[in-house]
């Protein structure tokens, strides 16, 4: 139940559905025109694939050279160069490491093969070439540039790149014992793939294990492949059951031996969701959290004793997020600490005077030190100045749909400073380069198209007037028909929305009105953003045929409205965010335009959840539903999202089963379609199976569509993308006819 990208603090996992609309809009992933750049660590050019090679950009002219060739890349005694899918260089710049293969580990390709080109003299060579294809995760040089480390099979190995030498570093890897990378569950709640580091010295490695041996296998079915069914096993922690143990060793590279962290606590009630080498030092950072993620501890740790002490700890009433600056959708993204004052302390981020603010947290025990002040929330730390003494970050005080750059002192003396251009309101998404020098800037706001600009930072000037936003806003603002509103409650909850109208309407008839929802921590919909109104699931036109289309964020969703508003959810998932949307949705139903006989909700996963939910829970209101992908018991799903917002089922169980549409499916009305694949390893389909049951213990009549073997996002196979549209489309027109009356 988590969204493609949220915004403001989660941006793991495709619980709410990857709508291609979405994920554009809501990725910080930077793009030129020709696709993402990778900053240079000279600060003065980028790099990004065109044409299958390799290409360099300098900037401010922007004059471009063409630095890895496909001639370069194309394997002694082969004629087709290595399609490149990721690529980082050594220190030196010497050497350019190559991610091609690749194959996909639950959400991303992450496990591939990987080639180093040795950019001196254009050798080019495999490494781990005595492994099995497409089985190499998160390959790195090490800080010498003389090594470079993998994974394969959940183990790690270090490769001398001058003799082609493998070590192996760690031999007990297996299916349920994990080195140096994550289970599924670690992998979607806390964004945990790449599982070690090089230490800066080059000599020994920190990893991750987890011991998922006593997680029960959860069997989904493969009825298709062969005339035989085939179970699929997944190690699948459901919420109540006992996580997986999860330790830190350092390996020395020389010896192969390792020596494990001793974290306090047991290991199997408590999550390590960060762990990182304290720079020009033996020692690592790590942070932890309990079970019920209610309570964070920073540690310090003696790779050479394992001995640990405790540095910083903070709780919560409800949970505390984990703060991620940066896209967990890339496959580099490792969630590292941001050092400052030259790595004696770092930048971090805390709810703890009711909004998400920055404070300097001291490894030497001295106070914190609040950095960003005011009655506003941080949603996404952009960019460090120790140098300079700033930290820019992205906020939007006035108005929780839109996003802006800010600076302010990193010693926190100064009110924060507005650097977006004050005359484009909407969303701005910045990468900064390596040492602050240039930043790719994005704007796009509902009647803009999404654009990109190279700018200047200290005066926030783009570097090109003639490629500019502002240089070609005209041609990119288009006739919006997308409209914001605010609605509030009879509890006086004010939630902001968006509506789409028919095209020619008119105000003396009535409409049917389509509602999107998420609803859940994981996703707010509500966005000042190119494309945010767009439904990539119905064929056709909404507003030409008729329809009110529209999206509404409730309490709980992570809109930066400050802690109250994100966390009154807790243990109410199901409860306030199904009240709130009702309350809105009656409140919208008194505009004279609206049709209240012709009333549709819809969503996906958590989405999905809510749709049911609705539609159980206030019949009165939803008079058709279709759920795709929905959580129907909340007793089905894992551990680490289910507890962080609802708690423990073993100590407040009745909060699930209130929260849970199968509670509610025997008040079902209207007309409900509802939609899961059969092999979805996400929110699985016995959730499907369970709620049908409980609908037909009832008689409640309904339609029901399994796709068979297609995962959460519904994608696989031939044809499965335009049957779905078809299917979303039909059954809507067929239950809530378009047109004004």
């Amino acid at each position: 139940m988590r969204t493609s990208k949220n915004r403001f603090v989660k941006k793991s996992g495709l619980k709410f559905w990857g709508f291609i609309s979405l994920l554009l809009i809501f990725s910080s992933q930077v793009h030129s025109q020709g696709g993402p750049i990778k900053w240079s660590a000279d600060d003065n050019s980028y790099f990004r694939i065109e044409n299958d090679e390799i290409v360099q950009f300098s900037l401010p002219d922007n004059k471009s050279k063409v630095i890895i060739s496909k001639q370069q890349l194309t394997p002694q005694g082969s004629t087709t160069p290595l399609k490149i899918s990721f690529y980082t260089f050594s220190a030196d710049k010497q050497k350019a490491l190559l991610f091609t293969n690749t194959t996909k580990v639950w959400r991303l390709n992450t496990k591939g093969d990987y080639w180093v080109l040795d950019l001196k003299n254009g050798f080019l060579h495999q490494l781990g070439k005595s492994m099995p294809s497409s089985s190499l995760m998160f390959a790195k040089f090490s800080p010498d540039g003389k090594s470079v480390a993998y994974v394969s099979g959940n183990n790690i190995y270090a490769e001398d790149l001058a003799s082609s030498q493998i070590k192996t570093l760690t031999t007990d890897g297996s299916v349920t014992l994990i080195n140096g990378t994550f289970d599924w569950v670690y992998e979607e709640e806390f964004s945990c793939r790449d599982g070690f580091r090089w230490s800066p010295d080059s000599k020994s490695i920190a990893y991750w294990q987890v011991d998922a041996s006593k997680i029960k296998k959860f069997y989904m079915i493969n009825n298709t492949d062969s005339i035989y069914s085939q179970l699929i096993p997944i190690e699948y922690p459901k919420v109540g059951e006992t996580p997986s143990a999860v330790k830190v060793g350092v390996v020395t590279v020389a010896d192969s031996k390792t020596t494990w962290m001793n974290i306090p606590g047991d290991p199997a009630q408590h999550y390590i969701v960060r762990m990182e080498y304290i720079p020009f030092s033996n020692n690592l950072l790590i942070q932890q959290l309990n079970r019920k993620q209610n309570d964070s501890k920073l540690y310090i740790s003696e790779i050479a004793t394992g001995h640990s002490k405790i540095i910083q700890e903070e709780t919560d009433e409800a949970w505390i997020d984990i703060f991620q600056s940066g896209n967990a959708y890339t496959i580099d993204f490792t969630n590292n600490f941001t050092w400052i004052n030259e790595n004696k302390s770092i930048l971090w981020a805390s709810e703890k005077d009711g909004w998400r603010h920055l404070y300097q947290v001291s490894l030497e025990g001295k106070p914190e030190k609040l950095v960003t002040k005011g009655d506003y929330d941080l949603i996404d730390l952009e960019y460090t100045d120790p140098k300079a003494g700033y930290v820019y970050f992205t906020a939007s005080p006035e108005n929780a749909t839109q996003k802006y750059l800010y600076r302010t002192k990193l010693d926190g003396s100064s009110t924060p400073e507005l650097l977006s251009p004050s005359s484009l309101k909407g969303n701005h998404n910045y990468s900064f380069s390596a040492t602050g020098k240039y930043a790719s800037h994005t704007f796009s706001n509902h009647f803009t198209k999404r654009a990109n600009e190279f700018i200047t930072v200290a005066n926030q000037k783009p570097i090109n007037e003639k490629e500019s936003i502002a240089y070609w806003l005209d041609s990119l603002q288009v006739k919006s028909t997308t409209e914001f509103f605010r609605v509030t409650t009879k509890d006086h909850v004010e939630m902001d929305g968006w509506m789409v109208k028919p095209k020619n309407f008119d105000p003396t008839k009535k409409y049917p009105v389509v509602f999107m929802v998420y609803t859940e921590p994981a996703g707010a919909t509500v966005s000042d953003a190119y494309g945010v109104s767009r439904n990539g699931l119905y064929a056709g036109d909404m507003a030409e045929d008729g329809y009110i289309y529209m999206s509404i964020d409730n309490r709980g969703t992570p809109a930066p409205k400050g802690r109250e508003w994100r966390k009154s959810i807790y243990r109410k998932v199901g409860q306030i965010n199904i009240s709130d949307q009702a309350n809105a949705a009656a409140e919208i139903l008194k505009w004279d335009f609206v049709d209240s006989s012709r009333v549709a909700v819809w969503g996906w996963s958590g989405g999905g959840s809510a749709t049911l939910n609705l539609m159980f829970q206030h019949p009165e209101i939803y008079k058709t539903g279709i759920a795709i992908a929905a959580v129907g018991n909340q007793l089905t799903y894992d551990n680490v999202y289910q507890e962080r917002y609802m708690g423990l089922p073993q100590e407040n169980k009745e909060d699930f089963v209130k929260g849970s549409p199968i509670t509610y499916a025997k008040n079902l009305k209207g007309n409900l379609l509802y939609i899961h694949g059969t092999g979805d390893d996400n929110v699985h389909y016995q959730n499907a199976e369970m709620l049908v049951n409980e609908l037909i213990k009832y008689n409640k009549l309904f339609q029901f569509m399994p796709y068979p073997n297609r995962t959460h996002s519904i994608s696989e196979g031939e044809g499965t993308s335009k049957h779905l549209s078809t299917l979303y489309t039909n059954y809507l027109k067929m239950h809530c006819p378009p047109g004004g009356r």
